[in-house]
């Protein structure tokens, strides 16, 4: 599996002839095996870190280590799924699944892709819709596919940059219980770094969350997540440790929040002034 250390990450971008620094003294450790989930107001650069760890883009400084080992560009051992689900529209959802296989290391020979394939559509419920494309599909189906594609892969790493954030209600239930049953197979699991903005998706997912603050962004706090697996969401929703872990990460959010609204209050104000 993999470990993952994110080691001073800062991401200043250039606007207008002026500077935005998006990330600033970002330091995170991932464990072996780890499922840690990154949650923070919109603009707190949680979608740029998941493009740094996968390698598509450098940071403006320090360095990302996956095993020790500098990441410096994308790779098979890190598999992403993003929110817009990123499939190719002219392939179907079999295609999609074995291009992915066609391009990972280890993995040859035209009926062992097809059978592998053919293994993580079933996998994911899409048996009977495998020759279709992504246009006719649901965005449950398309994320099912997008998920399906990762996991045959086999990456030491899975990157997920809200990938249920588009779904209905029923649908990211759905989603996330098949998530976390993929995630538990095999002898060991892999290692997951999940960006959501929903605080009970990351409670029920997660080990740890790290909740970040914006402008710019940084790591303000690191929750461990005490509740053993398997989860059962109705008896953890019930919870009183649940409801209390719940309410202290909506009340850092809130805080960050007012603060971030404060800070681009003062900057509209000192514009005015010097108007």
């Amino acid at each position: 599996m993999a470990t993952i250390d994110l080691q001073n990450i800062s991401m200043v971008y250039g606007l207008n002839g002026s500077s935005h620094t998006a990330l600033d003294s970002v330091n995170v450790h991932i464990s072996d095996g780890d499922f840690i989930s990154l949650i923070g107001p919109s603009g707190c650069g949680k979608s740029t870190i998941i493009d740094i760890v996968s390698g598509l883009k450098k940071p403006s400084g320090g360095e990302v280590l996956l095993d020790n080992v500098p990441v410096t560009g994308p790779g098979t051992d890190r598999g992403t799924v993003f929110q817009d689900y990123s499939l190719f529209p002219w392939m179907s959802a079999f295609e999609n699944i074995r291009f992915a296989l066609e391009h990972t290391e280890g993995i040859s020979g035209k009926e062992r892709i097809d059978a592998e394939a053919k293994k993580y559509i079933d996998l994911v419920g899409l048996t009977n819709f495998a020759n279709a494309y992504p246009n006719t599909l649901s965005g449950g189906m398309r994320q099912r596919v997008s998920i399906a594609r990762m996991f045959s892969m086999d990456p030491k790493v899975f990157l997920m940059d809200e990938p249920f954030g588009a779904l209905d209600s029923l649908n990211r239930i759905y989603m996330q219980d098949l998530l976390l049953h993929l995630w538990a197979q095999g002898e060991k699991r892999k290692t997951v770094l999940f960006v959501t903005h929903d605080v009970d998706e990351a409670l029920l997912l997660s080990d740890r969350i790290a909740v970040m603050s914006p402008s710019p962004g940084r790591i303000k706090e690191v929750i461990d997540i005490p509740f053993a697996r398997p989860r059962c969401r109705k008896t953890l929703a019930a919870s009183r440790e649940y409801i209390q872990l719940k309410s202290h990460l909506l009340s850092i959010l809130y805080c960050e929040m007012l603060d971030d609204i404060e800070k681009q209050e003062q900057k509209l104000t000192g514009s005015e002034s010097a108007a």
